[in-house]
């Protein structure tokens, strides 16, 4: 076992799938001498050569086009975009393209690529360097969405995204990327997508959140007396529907924490679902706690804009009181 950070744990899973199989290769924005912004591929340039730890001019696009034809080229690239709100230009590349290809050729053809993406708040970074775009690709059929909240799943997960034979955005919680330390098996394993795990169990009442809101998530219950059980859903497509529906049919009531702006955000699918698998066990209506539909906020009010112990603790008093 070794004590690491969750960047730490990505490291490590980038240099052991490096190791095993010599058709995963990384392509990036300074990714290589540099060792990525984050530092997250540190090392590896000089590990595995310039062949495959790519520096890329800063073109997005021309990173996701040139991702998706070495995938179906037959190898595992695992292109990397510096920030969320850098996503734009590589769009249509990847929802038109590498999201349909599967589909497109009736199996014929598949597209083995995993996309690292820094997400989220809470660094006080300029703007377009704090979104949590993540409901704008669950909307796209053929992606699948990770987003870890700890060291041990972030290196399970992302094995897992490597190996999987189409698309996987793989989005990485920036604020928690030193934040804290767990143990992680130094051996391989994988986490399976699409599985969300129960942070702890309760009676009273389901919180279900995921990557950096995890953290808050736990914080606001620890401050609590309450029997809570915590969801961190991990995959956020496909959505563990069956998880949350088993947890809400014990507990009768549903509170949803995210980052990303209410509207028409991830939580608002879980509501929905809630309703459409517990509505007659429902105790009270689910709440959402959310980032507010305005954009991200400088670093004064950034932190005012993400939600909290506080916020979250008032939704639990709320759905509690009915």
């Amino acid at each position: 076992m070794a004590n690491l950070t969750l960047v730490q744990a990505i490291t490590l899973g980038l240099i052991q799938e490096m190791e095993r199989d010599e058709r995963v290769l990384l392509l990036g924005e300074d990714i290589g001498l540099n060792g990525g912004v984050f530092r997250a591929t540190e090392g590896l340039f000089q590990r595995f050569g310039g062949d495959r730890v790519v520096d890329v001019p800063l073109a997005e696009s021309g990173i996701m086009g040139t991702a998706i034809g070495l995938a179906m080229g037959g190898l595992r690239p695992i292109p990397e975009i510096q920030f969320e709100g850098f996503m734009g230009p590589a769009f249509d590349q990847l929802t038109n393209q590498a999201a349909r290809f599967n589909s497109r050729t009736r199996g014929g053809i598949t597209c083995p690529l995993t996309l690292r993406v820094p997400v989220g708040g809470g660094i006080h970074a300029p703007e377009l360097h704090s979104d949590s775009p993540e409901s704008i690709y669950t909307h796209t059929p053929g992606l699948k969405i990770v987003m870890p909240s700890s060291p041990y799943d972030a290196k399970g997960l992302l094995i897992s995204a490597i190996r999987d034979p189409n698309p996987v955005i793989f989005f990485e919680p920036k604020r928690i990327y030193r934040a804290f330390r767990e143990e992680v098996p130094e051996d391989e394993y994988t986490i399976p997508i699409g599985e969300a795990r129960t942070v702890c169990e309760g009676n009273e009442l389901t919180m279900v959140s995921w990557g950096a809101t995890v953290i808050q998530c736990m914080n606001a219950i620890e401050e609590s007396d309450q029997s809570i059980e915590l969801i961190d859903l991990r995959t956020i497509s496909p959505i563990d529907m069956d998880t949350i529906a088993a947890s809400v049919n014990k507990t009768g009531r549903c509170v949803v924490v995210h980052e990303a702006p209410k509207t028409c955000g991830l939580g608002a699918e879980i509501a929905a679902g809630v309703m459409e698998h517990c509505f007659l066990q429902l105790e009270a209506p689910v709440q959402r706690v959310c980032g507010f539909d305005t954009i991200m906020p400088y670093y004064k009010l950034e932190l005012d804009y993400l939600p909290d112990a506080e916020r979250i603790g008032k939704a639990i008093s709320e759905t509690l009181a009915y």
